[in-house]
């Protein structure tokens, strides 16, 4: 679901103890939270190998958080690296919600089965879908038994050997979103659920390469945390509802390496950034969806929660059109 906290979904999402603390410190949202869900199909998600030379560096390592620009280069080069060290831990903490065939927009549970902002299923039959930041591709193995015909997308090698261990009869891509290797017009639907555009440091970049591979009259369907809480603690309680950073404060947020190299990095827009970028991409924006937070979702965690759930929005997804 995430490219890159997680797109997707993908995309979003510090896993080591140390990255979590720095960002509720920071006051700006966690992309991973591991969400508890209503339905459970996964199987255990640990792939058996040797374990992997760690770039980060030795035993211990803890990552130092700031803020600081972090370019095309830099962030895609980061959160590759970072999505291929703690794919197996974001599989285990989320594959319970995620499923290994559901298309859930984000952690408030909206469900594309219930909100249709592709369309309707019936009508999906036949359709030629890119999911951007697809991680284990739950949401395309969702699409292909809608007897839609998807392509699953993510920037981490190690996200995809997941989609390979869930199986699937669709092709998996390992590529970047800004640079898709696809013919122009080579699909009717695109969708991304929390993938990619939270981690790229120019989002039109993604934006009309997306628009580039879409067919008229195509659909590109994204979600992302919602920007105001940029703003916020990454905090589950009352302390989570005071505003403790600027909303406008664009700076990205990057964890780095002794060396300064970075290893992790987010990127914030606001809600009138994401509307701007949209619409000069070339697309129609044709509904904005902030999901409220359901009565059936009592989990509590990271940022999530239902007391906050319940007073300031969690998620936005962009409903757009190439005309």
């Amino acid at each position: 679901m995430r490219e890159g906290a997680h797109p997707g979904r993908i995309a979003a999402f510090p896993a080591e103890e140390s990255s979590r603390q720095a960002t509720r410190a920071r006051g700006i949202p966690s992309y991973g939270p591991p969400w508890v869900g209503r339905k459970s199909t996964t199987r255990e998600p640990i792939i058996q190998e040797p374990e992997a030379y760690d770039p980060e560096g030795s035993e211990g390592f803890e990552p130092e958080a700031t803020r600081r620009d972090a370019d095309v280069t830099e962030s895609a080069r980061a959160n590759r690296g970072w999505w291929d060290r703690n794919a197996d831990e974001y599989q285990t903490e989320h594959g319970t919600f995620l499923g290994d065939d559901r298309f859930v927009w984000g952690p408030e549970g909206l469900d594309e089965v219930e909100a249709e902002l592709l369309g309707p299923p019936e009508e999906l039959k036949g359709k030629d879908v890119l999911e951007i930041g697809a991680g284990a591709a739950q949401c395309a193995r969702w699409l292909a038994a809608q007897g839609a015909r998807p392509v699953a997308l993510d920037l981490s090698h190690r996200q995809l050997q997941h989609a390979l261990r869930i199986g699937g009869s669709f092709p998996l891509v390992c590529a970047d979103a800004g640079a898709l290797p696809f013919a122009d017009g080579s699909f009717d639907l695109a969708c991304s659920a929390y993938g990619a555009l939270p981690f790229v440091a120019d989002p039109r970049l993604v934006l009309r390469e997306v628009r580039r591979v879409l067919r008229p009259g195509g659909r590109f369907v994204f979600s992302v945390t919602h920007p105001i809480r940029w703003a916020f603690p990454d905090e589950p309680g009352p302390e989570g509802l005071a505003v403790s950073s600027s909303y406008f404060d664009r700076t990205p947020y990057v964890e780095q390496d002794e060396e300064g190299r970075a290893v992790y990095v987010e990127h914030h827009r606001t809600l009138g950034d994401r509307v701007r970028d949209v619409v000069a991409s070339g697309f129609r924006l044709v509904d904005l969806v902030e999901p409220e937070w359901p009565a059936w979702n009592t989990a509590e965690w990271g940022g999530w929660s239902p007391l906050r759930g319940n007073l300031i929005p969690g998620t936005a997804i962009f409903v757009c059109e190439r005309d």
